[in-house]
């Protein structure tokens, strides 16, 4: 991503907030082990670390969701002990979660006022008012969303863009951003570090925490790194490489470049045919067709709203039969997919890019979590599960992709975003697919662990299985697939060779509906 750097703020340098010794113990681990933590006013201060290392936990703490901890958090010098996230808002800190805090029922202006409604002077709810200054707010951030809109109809890019718009309308003066563009598209990002700009000659401190590193360097200020709930170094972000800053991280040196080497089968595994989606309320796809090979990652490109996620759910049967048309031939055999667990059943899995939302029971625990698709594997006579085999094959999940967790009976949304991932695929991985579709598969994850998604990748694509991979980040899908189909608009607008694609090509492709709609043909 080439974003330009944002100039330094033009305020005067003071600390407006420090969090001193802070340790915070979980049944079975230290999350945090004396950390300590400052921010000036005006600047942008990134936190990095590993999922797990312990960020997204301090800051909860500074916003007063977690109240019990050992250390003292001074705001402009005083120390204070937040006891809510209410507590947190009138003190002037405001936060714009990794796991989206919105209510899908609601209309886009009710998120937005949830908990802090405008009233009349009647005393009655001001309905025109929240959604003139939502409307406001979301054109700040250059976002043609109606704020009368439900919640529920928008995809999840939009979703984070409501969330960001929601932490705006708090004004504070200091404002924690975990992964804020997670779910965005390059222009989109280019737009919040826009605003960002904007606060920072306001003197609003930044909080920033983000896995992608041309973040980093473009945005920071200063930088952080924690590392298993320690503190590892802290310093101006000019004094840091990227390689050295990847070594703070995760403790050695990781080689970011990673390339496929294609796998040489040829044979087909799926046929989409002449695929579409017609229902109500959220975009359609029109007339999609494409061959995956087996042990082929093919990758879905395009902006957000393209049709990239719905896809991959139509594939996967997600939306009912009759708003779908066209033929899905897997192994030469046409499917008729009902509901998500014809198409497991069929071996195909799907990771969704809301984890938290769609694929995960925050409520049970990771053993539950991972065998949920598979369990018809370790059931006897009578659906009696083996608890056995069970556990073996949870065991061998955990230790295959590297989960942190204390153990497999712990509440899965205990755990981090990054570690939450590795349990989606981990899902999948045990129901044994022939194809395998990753939506967003390593948003919100470090850098050590795309290594090893992009690893498990490039072994199962080996062994035979076959890939299709929806993502907002290029480089990813240059460095991953072996093709690359681009959307736009609902519609195929591209397929490029690994050999043919670049990151001008892909964007061409991903806009050719935005200025004029068409019928264009397919380019390559």
């Amino acid at each position: 991503m080439n974003i330009n750097p944002l100039p330094p703020a033009q305020t005067e340098r003071r600390i407006i907030l420090q969090m001193q010794n802070i340790t915070k113990r979980f049944p079975g681990v230290v999350a945090l082990d004396d950390v300590s933590f400052d921010v000036y006013a005006g600047e942008v201060h990134c936190l990095m670390g590993e999922n797990g290392a312990g960020k997204s936990t301090l800051m909860k703490i500074m916003n007063g969701i977690y109240t019990e901890y050992e250390g003292q958090v001074l705001l402009e010098g005083q120390p204070i002990h937040l006891h809510s996230t209410k507590d947190a808002q009138q003190s002037g800190l405001g936060m714009i979660h990794q796991e989206l805090n919105l209510v899908p029922e609601l209309r886009v202006y009710e998120n937005i006022f949830l908990g802090r409604e405008l009233q009349t002077r009647l005393g009655t709810l001001d309905s025109r008012k929240m959604q003139q200054e939502s409307s406001a707010l979301l054109q700040r951030l250059s976002v043609n969303i109606d704020p009368r809109r439900p919640l529920r109809q928008l995809r999840i890019g939009e979703r984070q863009l409501v969330e960001i718009a929601k932490a705006l309308s708090l004004n504070a003066r200091i404002l924690v951003m975990d992964e804020p563009t997670s779910a965005l598209t390059e222009s989109e990002t280019k737009r919040l570090f826009s605003v960002i700009m904007g606060l920072k000659a306001t003197g609003v401190a930044i909080i920033y925490i983000s896995h992608r590193m041309d973040e980093i360097f473009s945005i920071a200020d200063r930088i952080t790194i924690l590392r298993d709930g320690k503190t590892v170094a802290s310093l101006p972000a000019a004094e840091v490489t990227r390689p050295q800053l990847i070594k703070y991280m995760v403790g050695r040196s990781i080689n970011e470049a990673f390339e496929r080497q294609p796998t040489g089968q040829q044979d087909t595994v799926l046929q989409v045919q002449h695929l579409n989606l017609n229902r109500p309320g959220i975009r359609t796809l029109h007339d999609i067709s494409f061959d995956l090979r087996r042990g082929e990652v093919l990758g879905l490109a395009g902006l957000m709203g393209a049709g990239r996620t719905e896809t991959l759910e139509t594939i996967f049967g997600v939306h009912p039969l009759k708003q779908r048309s066209g033929d899905v031939i897997l192994n030469g055999k046409p499917l008729i997919i009902h509901e998500p667990a014809d198409a497991i059943r069929q071996g195909i899995g799907y990771v969704t890019e809301d984890r938290k939302g769609k694929s995960l029971i925050g409520g049970l625990p990771v053993r539950v979590n991972l065998t949920l698709a598979a369990l018809r594997l370790f059931t006897r006579a009578f659906r009696i599960v083996n608890r056995g085999s069970e556990r073996k094959a949870v065991d061998d999940q955990i230790k295959n992709l590297n989960i942190r967790t204390p153990n497999m009976e712990t509440l899965v949304a205990n755990l981090s975003g990054g570690n939450q991932q590795k349990v989606v695929i981990g899902k999948f991985l045990l129901t044994k697919p022939d194809i395998l579709l990753l939506d967003e598969p390593t948003r919100g994850i470090d850098v050590g662990a795309k290594s090893q998604i992009y690893q498990l990748v490039d072994q199962l694509a080996q062994q035979g299985t076959a890939f299709v991979m929806a993502s907002s980040e290029m480089p990813e899908l240059l460095a991953v697939c072996d093709r690359i189909l681009v959307l736009c608009e609902g519609r195929l607008t591209a397929e490029f060779t690994r050999a043919e694609a670049t990151q001008e090509k892909i964007l061409d492709a991903a806009t050719r509906f935005l200025q004029s709609p068409s019928t264009a043909p397919i380019a390559s």
